[in-house]
């Protein structure tokens, strides 16, 4: 009974205090006024704790909870697919021939001849190659009563040898030429004399060279080279080279020396064609040894390389000698990455010049030449290049030249006192004049490729001469250009194109009078055209091994002069076809 009366007790304190708990009071408003704004500061801020300290009489202690996993094995028939990756289809390699034969007929009586085989002995370490080029024609020209065919034939063999760390091999070349000295001037000499002139000449050479190159090795490179040149006339000419490259670590550059050896010398059994008589004759010889060091320095986007060429130069006939110093220096920076890299720099050097060479550029000079070396004294340029769009790249080139002893060919006078052998000294033949002359020169090029298969180029040369003689710069054009394009057009039918520009040049045409000077003989400027010759070509592939094509040349039938009285042939038309095999 008394446990009963507690109970009631108890629970009747418990409903007092619930009715106390939710009796709702009207508190009222008031006015708060904020003397400052809260600026809450770093501080100020505390961060909850993630298990905060429980400050309660009352704490539930929490129960340790154990898991426990029953596991049964359940067979499983899933195989999983070996990956594959996608097939990408690839275009059919080409098969390479180590040879081909071109064999080609046209008007004039042209025709070429070109042959090339390659045979690969051990693996590629070793090559011998050999190459045949021919090129003629038969045909004579209508405005010149001469002769005017030429042929022109190169046999060439080479033999290398590769190894790990270096290279090396030997090359040796033949080569005849035929060509006519056909430029008489008109209306000037009757027939009779006509048909007494002996107008062909003949050019022969053959050379033998050596080179090794070699990897991690002080001496990097080197080369020989030996000429033996003449003509049909006994003109003779021998031609040495050597030359060897060192390289030397440096801390962070290299320093390369190469040094040079160049040796020429002959003889013209004819005199000069200023000459009354054909005396006497004109022995040559020309020496010179160099030195050229140099350092490459290589810093992020700029290139430098700094150098020098130091020459010594000797006359072997005159035993006149000559030391010379050349600046070798050259830079390039890229501005703005691909799209513009400014370059330029500032060269020099001793030019040798041969008999050789002279017939290289002009096959009409006469056998009664001066051979001098050219002192190119400075050759200072400097220009903007790069890759505008990915298709389109462009080069910008600004320069200055002085050359002393600079070689400009020149028409021989006409001398009826002479009788010699072959008939060059009509006004038809060349003599090398050489002047002290300064050239300015812009050049501008582009070059887009429309894609693959299709490209396109462009370029322009615009010069300026200042010569000691105050003569002009003997044949020498003050505006040049040029465009090609080649297009392959699908898998069989390819084709290209090439036109060039030259500007009017000037000439000299004398007449020799005994016992004067060649300044005071009977002169005229000659002014010749400027021209444009326009080439193209085209072919079709009949298979792997066998091609057609049909070369055009001269498609303006422009008759222009080249050089001074001598015309070149018209309209061309070649066809022919290039069969490529294993030999």
């Amino acid at each position: 009974m008394q446990k009963k009366i507690q109970l009631s007790i108890i629970a009747g304190f418990s409903l007092i205090l619930g009715a106390f708990g939710q009796d709702e009071k009207d508190l009222g408003t008031e006015t708060v006024t904020v003397v400052k704004p809260y600026s809450p500061t770093v501080s100020d801020a505390f961060k909850i704790k993630s298990a905060p300290i429980l400050n309660d009489s009352i704490v539930l202690a929490k129960k340790e909870i154990r898991y426990s996993i029953f596991s049964v094995p359940v067979a499983s028939t899933f195989t999983p697919a070996k990956g594959k990756a996608a097939t990408v289809q690839k275009a059919t390699p080409e098969k390479l021939y180590n040879s081909y034969v071109s064999l080609g007929l046209g008007n004039f009586n042209n025709a070429l001849l070109d042959f090339y085989t390659s045979r690969d002995i051990d693996r590629g370490n070793k090559r011998v190659d050999i190459g045949l080029n021919h090129f003629s024609s038969r045909g004579d020209l209508d405005f010149t009563p001469l002769d005017t065919d030429f042929y022109n034939t190169k046999l060439e063999a080479a033999y290398s040898n590769r190894g790990r760390d270096f290279d090396w091999g030997i090359s040796s070349a033949a080569r005849h030429q035929l060509y006519n000295w056909y430029g008489l001037p008109e209306g000037v000499f009757d027939e009779v004399t006509i048909a007494g002139i002996d107008e062909k000449q003949q050019y022969f050479n053959v050379e033998l060279g050596a080179h090794l190159n070699q990897e991690d090795s002080f001496l990097s490179k080197g080369e020989v080279l030996v000429k033996r040149f003449w003509d049909k006339v006994e003109s003779a000419e021998n031609r040495g080279l050597i030359s060897t490259t060192f390289n030397f670590p440096l801390s962070e550059e290299d320093l390369t020396i190469t040094v040079k050896g160049d040796y020429v010398g002959g003889e013209f059994i004819n005199a000069d064609v200023n000459n009354t008589a054909n005396t006497p004759a004109i022995p040559y010889s020309q020496f010179q040894v160099g030195i050229s060091p140099s350092i490459l320095i290589v810093k992020d986007e700029l290139s430098l390389n700094l150098g020098a060429n130091l020459v010594y130069g000797m006359d072997g006939e005159t035993n006149e000698s000559n030391f010379y110093i050349y600046p070798q220096v050259t830079a390039s920076y890229r501005l703005l990455e691909d799209m513009v890299i400014v370059y330029g720099g500032v060269t020099g050097q001793l030019t040798q010049n041969s008999y050789a060479d002279y017939v290289d550029d002009n096959p009409y000079v006469s056998p009664t030449l001066t051979i001098q070396p050219t002192d190119q004294q400075y050759d200072a340029r400097i220009g903007f290049k790069g890759q505008l769009f990915p298709n389109l790249s462009y080069n910008i080139r600004g320069s200055y030249s002085a050359e002393n002893r600079k070689p400009l060919f020149k028409l021989n006078p006409q001398n009826s006192f002479r009788d010699d052998e072959k008939g060059y000294y009509y006004g038809n033949s060349f003599e090398v004049f050489y002047d002290d002359v300064k050239t300015l020169g812009i050049f501008g090029e582009l070059n887009v490729d429309i894609n693959r298969n299709f490209t396109l180029g462009v370029n322009a040369s615009i010069y300026e001469y200042d010569t000691e003689t105050d003569n002009p710069a003997w044949n020498l054009p003050n505006l040049k250009g040029s465009l090609f394009m080649d297009y392959q057009i699908d898998e069989q039918w390819f084709m290209g194109a090439n036109i060039f520009f030259v500007g009017e040049r000037e000439d000299l045409s004398a007449v020799v009078i005994p016992n004067t000077q060649p300044s005071d003989y009977p002169a005229s400027i000659l002014t010749l055209d400027s021209y444009f010759d326009a080439n193209a070509h085209i072919g079709y592939r009949l298979s792997e091994q066998l091609s057609i094509f049909a070369k055009a040349s001269n498609l303006a039938n422009n008759d222009y002069q080249q050089w001074a009285n001598f015309r070149v042939q018209s309209f061309q038309i070649l066809a022919g076809a290039t069969y490529k095999f294993d030999f």
